[in-house]
């Protein structure tokens, strides 16, 4: 038993309830090699965190190799998952990283690319990087003889989620034209889909898709695009919560322990080349997102809200039907979003 990582990560309590939820998961894995990409990211150290975990537990004996560009970086980050032995890096960009020598009996493609949308060459080269990425990563499947692959997809896929629609489902994308999908980053993930199904059919591989919504949780970004992560930021710096627009807006926040126990049960379990929403179906308005941040701080920071709702207008809205994955994998939300926000800001208070 790997006692030096037991001992070291901060997400000690989160593992060990992953670890019950997924117990009946990891044998097929057991002395085999996995190939993760953005496997430093938010997505990668909660996949890295749960595998070492299950490795040290069940004594998998499990090898993985991350791809990353800045090895150095993620020492600093995550000294106790970069000093692993279990863990391997391997240099390069995911568009054109060579290819590591060997056999690979699983893949997750969870590299992300920074959604700028500033200009249209900078749409361009998102769609670009996630679909070359995709294409590159499927081609070294083959190659290394992968049996199944995870690609971490986006509920941006979707568009705009109709108004009137409250949960959007899997469905929905049945008759989507891929020009309907005005976000670049949501174009480039349903292209690279689209790539993944060809693959499956092409090849003998287990391809499977998660369409991720929003998450909390240790690892999250603060300073990024993601609301709860910013209100999070301006509690710990003591600052008032600061809402640009009216804060109508609805959307839904899972946990990251959840969120990698599902990960986890699609790569293994999933139906190959259908893909399966990931998030939370307890919706919660933008504004009243910030007030509940707020009462897990003391003194609890004043909200300011910018702009006032539009008479008449219905909000906008961003939340999966879980359907699918009920019927399918038996999966459900555990943590709530008051825990989710409380084990997120004492995580982020310990390691200030």
């Amino acid at each position: 038993m790997n006692s030096i990582f037991l001992n070291t990560t901060p997400l000690a309590e989160d593992l060990e309830y992953v670890l019950d939820n997924t117990k009946n998961l990891w044998e097929e894995i057991k002395d085999q090699r996995i190939f993760i990409t953005g496997g430093t990211g938010f997505f990668g150290c909660w996949l890295l965190e749960s595998l070492l975990w299950a490795n040290a537990y069940l004594n998998l004996n499990v090898s993985i190799m991350v791809l990353t560009r800045n090895v150095d970086f993620f020492r600093i980050k995550a000294p106790h998952l970069a000093g692993d032995s279990a863990i391997t890096f391997h240099l390069g960009d995911i568009t054109d990283y060579q290819y590591p020598e060997g056999i690979f009996s699983h893949i997750i493609h969870a590299a992300d690319e920074t959604r700028t949308d500033t200009s249209q060459s900078d749409q361009e080269k998102i769609i670009s990087t996630i679909v070359k990425g995709a294409e590159h990563t499927l081609n070294f499947a083959v190659k290394c003889r992968a049996k199944k692959i995870l690609f971490t997809s986006s509920g941006a896929v979707y568009g705009k989620q109709p108004s009137d629609l409250r949960l959007i489902s899997e469905s929905y994308t049945d008759n989507l034209v891929i020009k309907e999908v005005q976000d670049a980053y949501g174009k480039g993930k349903l292209l690279a889909e689209k790539l993944f199904i060809e693959y499956a059919d092409k090849f003998n591989l287990e391809a499977k898709i998660a369409r991720c919504f929003a998450f909390v949780g240790p690892y999250l970004p603060l300073n990024k695009q993601f609301a709860v992560g910013n209100f999070i930021l301006n509690g710990l710096k003591g600052e008032s919560i600061h809402i640009k627009g009216d804060g109508a807006t609805y959307r839904s926040y899972l946990y990251a322990a959840d969120l990698v126990i599902w990960l986890w049960h699609i790569l293994f379990r999933g139906q190959s080349g259908q893909p399966y929403n990931v998030g939370s179906e307890q919706e919660i308005s933008i504004k009243d997102l910030a007030y509940l941040v707020a009462q897990h701080f003391n003194p609890v920071p004043e909200v300011l809200i910018d702009g006032k709702p539009i008479i008449g207008q219905v909000p906008e809205r961003y939340i999966p039907s879980l359907q699918k994955l009920r019927d399918d994998l038996g999966l459900r939300c555990w943590i709530d979003l008051d825990n989710s926000i409380k084990k997120t800001v004492r995580y982020f208070l310990k390691t200030e």
